[in-house]
């Protein structure tokens, strides 16, 4: 393989791209889903936690905790008013002060009542308190410690529809783009022949399984971290999520690459997407229905994808809680490019066959 001459067939490639209907639909189709479920779901380009406060006596603590940018206040006039806001999840929690509450801070301990929506990302019940703990520092000049008697509200879920639905516009991002890209151009140099003329130029085989591969998985990763930070989800440890991001973007253009050596023309790739494409969609419908046993999801390669990127972006984890799934993600990634090598390998032996 020649550096030089992949870098050439890429920008030939690209040049052409904008003109190709599957590059449109894989720019277009994810920044619409997305846009979609974050209107219909979600607080779109915010990822902010939202409190609710009934003050019966104006603290100096509310004013404080408005002015912290991790968090989005509203105040109510009433309790009960609060409790029906989290109930119906217009805030996450809802925080009770009572009238005497600026002057407990000089007791040395703090104890409130506070309403937690069911369902509640965790990360937001974690940055509430948070915020709250470092508003009373800064009211008090001292650390006081916050006792929170939480009562839930509404029915308890892990994942509320607005990051159940989170792997599929992953899904879209990655695996639309990073796979179909480099499956329809190579079907449509195989139908103009134009792969046969590869046998008279200085490019190999591997210069053009590697060109566009590296098309695709750009693709998909610049659609991946872009769809993730429109759906407001590009958060936790950014370097391992970009890896995540990276590593099956490669997968996706892996795949791609050997529909495209074996499919033969446009109309049977996307009746393959069609009918096939449950083995790649199936972990976003466990993600859509809890009621799914998780381990179904173990079975579908896609998985290892799109369960540690839930987990980094939703749940905050670290290497150590998803570097297992990476591990299997990394031997996947290594079985489907012997694969790739073994295709390119029989395509270029028949290319110096019909030379010969």
């Amino acid at each position: 393989m020649s550096a030089r001459r992949i870098w050439t067939l890429i920008k030939a490639d690209v040049l052409h791209g904008p003109k190709d209907a599957i590059l449109v639909m894989s720019i277009v189709m994810p920044i619409l889903l997305a846009l979609f479920i974050n209107l219909a779901f979600g607080n779109i380009f915010t990822d902010r936690a939202k409190l609710g406060i009934y003050d019966s006596d104006s603290s100096s603590v509310v004013e404080i905790l408005k002015q912290d940018q991790s968090i989005s206040v509203k105040t109510y006039s009433s309790e009960a008013e609060l409790r029906q806001a989290t109930n119906s999840g217009a805030v996450d929690m809802g925080l009770v002060l009572p009238a005497d509450f600026d002057e407990t801070l000089s007791t040395g301990t703090v104890q409130l009542k506070a309403y937690i929506w069911g369902e509640s990302l965790a990360k937001n019940r974690a940055v509430i308190p948070a915020a709250l703990e470092h508003a009373v520092r800064q009211a008090t000049g001292a650390e006081v410690p916050v006792n929170i008697q939480t009562v839930a509200l509404g029915e308890e879920s892990s994942l509320p529809w607005s990051d159940r639905l989170l792997p599929l516009v992953v899904f879209m991002a990655v695996f639309f783009g990073g796979l179909m890209l480099p499956a329809s151009s190579l079907i449509n140099e195989k139908q103009h022949r134009t792969l046969e003329a590869l046998n008279v130029t200085p490019a190999t085989m591997a210069d053009v399984f590697t060109g566009k591969g590296a098309i695709g998985a750009s693709l998909a990763l610049i659609m991946g971290v872009f769809t993730l930070l429109l759906s407001g989800s590009f958060s936790g440890n950014t370097p391992l999520l970009v890896l995540v991001l990276a590593m099956g973007s490669i997968m996706s253009a892996e795949i791609g690459l050997l529909s495209g050596a074996f499919i033969k023309d446009m109309n049977t790739l996307f009746a393959i997407w069609k009918s096939g494409g449950i083995l790649l969609f199936g972990p976003a419908v466990v993600y859509m229905f809890p009621q799914i046993p998780s381990w179904v999801g173990y079975i579908f390669p896609t998985y290892y994808v799109i369960r540690p990127i839930v987990d980094i972006s939703v749940s905050g984890y670290g290497l150590g809680q998803v570097g297992i799934y990476m591990i299997v993600l990394a031997a996947i990634i290594f079985l489907l490019g012997l694969a790739v090598l073994s295709v390119v390998r029989r395509l270029s032996t028949q290319a110096l066959r019909l030379t010969g």
